[in-house]
């Protein structure tokens, strides 16, 4: 087998493994008569460990990712790969952009981790691809994720909460259990949780404007260009959304990608074009600051595992920002 991996850390977040695991794991996956020939470790992304692996017996190339070791992961962030997983039935609007899942294993037994195979998708990653165009054909992209986003929010959801659970009744109930095991895995970090404890107590106190949401959709919880692939085409054309493993149903609204949409006045507003206008009322100003909170505190926990000290200490002085309107 040629193997490739990425030189990290021994103490590193994202882990390897070795070429024993990945025999062992295509034996599993697709037989004794598949022979992997070439496991080239991915970058790019920064919770799960990926792999391109190419095998005798496979007409194509297919992908596997690994999640992290249990230990490893936030309250904050269950399971996230499982997630992924159930959420593949509810993304029929957009199935011929997502990676097909083609084996997955929750046993434990072979690394100690959740992994799952997945077709591989055409195209380059947009972060690498989309520089080469004219910033005149960036809208194009922008409006395409506008499109990709409103049919992904169009599912309605059997509850509200992540896909996989646990399960809420209401939407102030799936907030409030996000914003304090987020405060909590902020704090088992060593970290002042006190501004998010502080938002989730406002939240609490005014939970009817909450839920006036009163319908699950479907939320991407990742989507934006980092999680997008792009086609060989003369003009921006996506070919693939990557990375759906924070999902959740809830209130399209507090997704990361209209927060994304939302952060400056550039080529990016090509993006309401399609997806339509947003809410400017009150509530919906107010809900959208308890939003940003999640946001900011899901922000301090990446930071933090990336060892980014200065983004971690920025995060609060965000937050206070965003404490002073909610107040």
């Amino acid at each position: 087998m040629d193997f490739e991996s990425i030189p990290r850390a021994h103490d590193a977040f994202q882990q390897p493994v070795m070429a024993e695991d990945l025999e062992a794991i295509g034996r599993r996956a697709f037989g004794n008569t598949v022979r992997i020939t070439a496991a080239v470790e991915l970058g790019g992304g920064m919770y799960n460990t990926t792999y391109r692996i190419t095998a005798d017996g496979l007409e194509q190339p297919v992908i596997l990712r690994i999640a992290p070791s249990p230990e490893h992961q936030f309250v904050s962030e269950p399971q996230l790969m499982r997630n992924e997983y159930a959420t593949a039935p509810y993304l029929a609007p957009v199935a011929h952009l997502v990676p097909r899942v083609l084996f997955a294993d929750w046993s434990q037994e072979l690394i100690g981790r959740d992994w799952m195979v997945q077709s591989h998708l055409a195209g380059a990653p947009a972060p690498e691809r989309l520089g080469d165009y004219p910033r005149t054909l960036w809208p194009g992209f922008f409006a395409q994720l506008g499109t990709i986003a409103k049919d992904i929010h169009g599912v309605r959801g059997p509850h509200f909460g992540p896909v996989a659970g646990p399960v809420h009744a209401t939407w102030s109930e799936a907030v409030l259990a996000s914003l304090h095991a987020i405060a909590d895995d902020v704090a088992g970090l060593g970290l002042d949780a006190a501004d998010v404890r502080k938002v989730a107590d406002l939240a609490a106190e005014h939970r009817a404007l909450l839920d006036e949401i009163t319908e699950p959709r479907l939320l991407t919880g990742d989507l934006w260009t980092v999680n997008t692939m792009l086609a060989a085409a003369p003009t921006p054309v996506i070919s693939g959304v990557l990375d759906l493993d924070r999902t959740l149903f809830g209130d399209p609204a507090a997704d990361w990608t209209i927060r994304m949409a939302s952060a400056k006045t550039d080529e990016r507003t090509a993006f309401w074009d399609t997806y339509g206008s947003r809410d400017i009322s009150p509530a919906a100003s107010w809900r959208a600051l308890v939003y940003e909170a999640r946001h900011l505190g899901a922000i301090r926990l990446e930071r933090h595992r990336l060892r980014n000290s200065d983004g971690v200490r920025d995060t609060y002085q965000s937050l206070a920002d965003v404490l002073a309107q909610l107040t």
